[in-house]
């Protein structure tokens, strides 16, 4: 099933399937009764199979099959015993393949694996499972009431699967990774010209592609298979010449290819065909993918088109250029020696009668048939045949041929010729008139439609010095000692064009995150330090009283539930939905949660492994019907917006209950100065937790402050989870900076509790945490890039957003590429980039190209674009965009190519490579 998931078929000859034969093989031969399995056969399952086949249609058609297989495969033995096999004609229309011998394993299990090629085993298996007591004895497993209908269930799954004989035994060539594609991209691209690809426009006409497809492909075989057949004699077309290993050269960067000429004739109509011998050779409708490249050379030329042959003959064979009407030259066609180029000018003249005709005619010469004609010069007009001094006649090299229509021709000799150069002059001038008109249309769709993503003032990477250094060590110390010595843009453009150096990301960050100004003094930020400082130390009072709570309330209702099971009593529905819920959420969630901490009392060892409860206030506390429940929403949803109004009410509740608390305290113990501070400490958090219970007391009856501490505890459940495994294998953190790092997004979390936790944001605080290594300063710095990052997660609409964006972007930029995604089953959402804008690319990197590709996107919104995400997107897929068009990639290639590529890439690049998306598009806007 795995290997239908990643590589969508599976092949025939897989181990895994002969594992699976073998397996059902040995659950159905259990204990078979020898009625059943045949006295005297060493097959029990043929014998199986032969009898349920006389009762059961489905069984006797696999019978019919696997029988008709085993004649084929004794058949070929016989045949390669004889050492030589029957010539089948060329001409044939039958288009079956022969029978490939079956190996050695396939024999063996055939009648398995027949039916589940059939995908009819299942339902096999069901009928006997139904009817076991005919042939098994009554210990046998199909007998069982339980594992035989699971045994007839499961294969309901593999009999579902695609099974295929197009792959080959060697999966790393026909199946290869992300790695052996960039591989091949880089031995293959070592031979491509570079010049095509810088600079380029979008094509004004896009060379159409075959899709991967499954219907795709079953289109492309029919359509192949049809065009093959009408290269032969059929009852709509006469074949009037074929010849095989006719050269054509489609491209000037390409090699010669040989193929099969032919001119066919359907009434009065004449075609021109040439097919490359790779599409001829084998059978077409099971074709691998990449020989579709080959139909792009294919021709097809209607001779109606055409007014003019040139015909050169050179030592050996010789060659043949047709031209169409509006002057343009077709791939010149160069025959093989032998007088093959005589022999088709010879089939085509016949064929142009009697309406048409070549101007000069082939001679007739006896003995020889036709021939070329030798013709007195007469006018400079025309090719003709000299002769030597001594009167000796020589061999014409060259000619050309007109193809007349004698019934259209005019008395007047020279008006065909005056129509046909004004008839090309129209068409040379329509064409420049269409190019010239969309491509004016296209400019104008990139203002209407990309204007909004890039600023238009460019901002050049050379004036008024060189950024590509970035910015140094050196040039921040100088901006320290006089803030004049540079403005704020100067030192974004360093910035964007070069990146940080890491000695100074610690200093430089919090500016490029807001959490400084440029140009602010010393004083001024100590001062917003001790400000951000005091309100994060609040801030972590508050929510870390609340989590006790939280905890109290856990543990109450723990012991009400174990005290009710151990009474035998009943429990009420209330409790049995939310333990039925907390059931389904795995137990590593709440581990974190239940561990003692310094102002909690200890808890009896086995409660480490229980789950816990998310609902804080008493059952009893108010009626079923009217008490609120937890809504367990994914990791990856936010808080539903509907009960926003509640928590924020509740939230501002508690909040007064925690200050209240404290000011009680406050006032208590102002006049105790002389006290000792470890035995105020001793007992502050132990009376806060009594106060503040005392003080929640007097709210649970209010729905809305159950819902915010479900709320809470659902958060600090989700953040523990992921705080766990937050990049585990990075040095930076350990048990001490994971607990720093859970303290802020803690904090985060509790003063957006309307957002609440969502799975990612561990992720983006990760990196500053690594960077910063202070709490206060991090959390701020954290606080800022929500901003931005916030509206990417469910509960905002940027996501969206950048997928439209992303959309119009290679549509407008590269329509081929675009082409390609709308017809491998059109995945142009592009949700394959998802998590590309959830993170900032944070999972695609390592983690010190995700400092400097960061720091770029915080600066680029001054310097280029406010979207610059969507141009690294782009240059990622532009980079390996070769990759993704050559092997024909649908939306699982895709994703699959780039979560293996992930934390490989060549970050530096694709930022030189976005820097140059962006420009382009700043460009088109200024029409340059």
């Amino acid at each position: 099933m795995e290997e239908a998931v990643t590589k969508k078929f599976v092949h025939e000859d897989s181990s895994h399937i002969i594992a699976l034969c073998t397996a059902i093989e040995a659950c159905l031969g259990h204990l078979l009764k020898r009625r059943a399995a045949g006295f005297l056969r060493s097959d029990k399952i043929a014998a199986l199979f032969t009898k349920v086949g006389k009762v059961y249609d489905t069984a006797g058609e696999v019978c019919r099959k696997v029988q008709e297989q085993l004649q084929q495969q004794a058949d070929l033995n016989r045949t390669q015993s004889v050492g030589h096999e029957p010539l089948r004609r060329q001409g044939s229309s039958t288009t079956s393949r022969p029978p490939q011998p079956l190996s050695a394993q396939a024999i063996k299990h055939i009648w398995v694996r027949t039916a589940l090629f059939e995908k009819v085993l299942d339902k096999i298996v069901q009928y006997i499972v139904d009817n076991a007591s005919k042939y098994y004895e009554r210990e046998a497993l199909m007998h069982d009431s339980v594992f035989g209908p699971i045994l007839a269930a499961l294969l309901v799954g593999p009999c579902a699967l695609e099974y295929t004989k197009l792959k080959t035994s060697d999966h790393f060539w026909t199946d290869p990774s992300a790695n052996e594609l960039v591989q091949r991209h880089r031995i293959h691209g070592a031979h491509r010209g570079q010049d095509t690809a810088a600079g380029r426009r979008p094509a004004l006409g896009i060379r159409k592609r075959q899709s991967s497809g499954s219907m795709s492909e079953d289109k492309f075989a029919a359509s192949a298979r049809e065009y093959v057949e009408s290269l032969h004699q059929n009852s709509r077309t006469h074949l009037l010449y074929g010849k095989n290993n006719v050269l054509v050269q489609p491209k000037k960067d390409m090699e010669v290819l040989r193929g099969y000429l032919s001119l066919h004739q359907a009434g009065d109509n004449l075609t021109l065909k040439w097919t490359p011998n790779q599409l001829i050779n084998g059978t077409l409708g099971d074709c691998d993918l990449e020989k579709s490249i080959y139909w792009d050379y294919a021709l097809t030329v209607p001779l109606r088109q055409i007014v003019c042959i040139h015909c050169h003959q050179p030592d050996c064979g010789g060659t043949l250029v047709l031209v169409s009407q509006d002057g343009i030259q077709r791939p010149p066609l160069h025959f093989p020696p032998g007088g093959h180029l005589l022999a088709f000018l010879s089939c085509l003249e016949t064929g142009l009668l009697p309406r048409g005709q070549l101007e000069p005619p082939l001679w007739s010469q006896k003995g020889k048939g036709k021939v070329f004609p030798k013709l007195r010069k007469r006018s400079s007009n025309a090719r003709l045949i000299d002769q030597d001094r001594n009167g000796e006649e020589q061999t014409a090299a060259d000619y050309v041929f007109r193809i007349v229509y004698p019934g259209y021709r005019y008395d007047a000799s020279n008006i065909p010729l005056k129509m046909l150069c004004q008839n090309m002059k129209r068409q040379i001038v329509s064409r420049a008139f269409y190019g010239w008109l969309a491509y004016c249309r296209h400019l104008s769709t990139v203002r209407t439609h990309l204007s909004a993503l890039v600023n238009h003032n460019i901002v050049p990477p050379d004036r008024p010095c060189e950024a590509s250094g970035g910015l140094s060590k050196e040039v921040w110390s100088k901006y320290q000692k006089d803030c004049k010595n540079y403005k704020e843009l100067e030192l974004l453009r360093l910035v964007y064009y070069g990146g940080v150096q890491h000695d100074i990301r610690k200093e430089v960050w919090p500016f490029l995150l807001g959490h400084y100004k440029f140009g602010m003094s010393k004083k001024d930020m100590s001062q917003i330090d001790a400000k951000i400082s005091e309100r994060y130390q609040q801030v972590m009072r508050e929510w870390k009283a609340c989590e006790v709570i939280v905890k109290q309330r856990e543990k109450e209702m723990h012991s009400a539930i174990f005290a009710k099971l151990s009474s035998g009593s009943s429990i009420d529905s209330h409790v049995l939905r939310l333990v039925h819920r907390d059931s389904t959420l795995s137990n590593e969630v709440f581990m974190s949660v239940d561990e003692p901490d310094a102002g909690s009392q200890d808890t009896p060892s086995g409660e480490d492994s229980t789950p816990t409860m998310t609902t804080l206030g008493p059952p009893a506390a108010l009626p079923p019907e009217e008490r609120p429940l937890v809504e367990f929403d994914s990791p990856d949803s936010g808080l539903p917006s509907s009960r926003n109004y509640s928590v924020t009410s509740a939230h501002s509740q508690i909040l007064s209950s925690i200050d209240d608390g404290q000011s009680t305290e406050e006032e208590g113990g102002g006049g105790e100065e002389g006290q000792t501070a470890g035995v105020l400490g001793e007992h502050q958090d132990s009376l806060v937790e009594d106060r503040l219970c005392s003080q929640l007391d007097k709210l649970v009856t209010n729905g809305a402050a159950i819902e915010l501490l479900d709320t809470v505890a659902l958060n600090l459940h989700r953040i523990d989870k992921d705080v766990q495994r937050c990049d585990r294998n990075y040095y930076y953190f350990t048990t001490a900076n994971l607990e720093k790092l859970r303290n802020i997004m803690c904090s985060y979390v509790w003063e957006h509790l309307e957002m609440g936790y969502v799975q990612g944001m561990c992720d983006l605080l990760a990196p500053l945490m690594v960077i910063l290594d202070d709490e206060s300063l991090a959390y701020s710095c954290f606080t800022q890039l929500m901003r931005r990052m916030s509206q990417n997660f469910p509960n905002g609409g940027a996501m969206d957003t950048h997928f439209a964006n992303m959309r119009s972007l290679i549509q407008i930029l590269d329509s081929e590429l675009f082409e390609l995604m709308q017809q491998n089953g059109d995945y142009t959402h592009f949700y394959f980039c998802y998590r590309w804008f959830l993170l900032d690319f944070k999972r695609e990197l390592l983690y010190e190209d995700v400092f400097a590709v960061w720091e770029v996107i915080w600066v680029a919104h001054r310097i280029s674009s406010r979207h610059f995400v969507l141009f690294l997107a782009l240059a990622l897929v532009t980079v390996y965009r070769e990759i993704i068009m050559d092997n024909n990639m649908d939306f699982t290639d895709i994703i699959k190519f780039f979560n293996e590529m992930a934390e490989r890439h060549d970050v530096q690049h694709i930022l030189k490579i976005a820097r140059e998306l962006v420009h382009k598009v700043q460009s088109l806007m200024d029409n340059k």
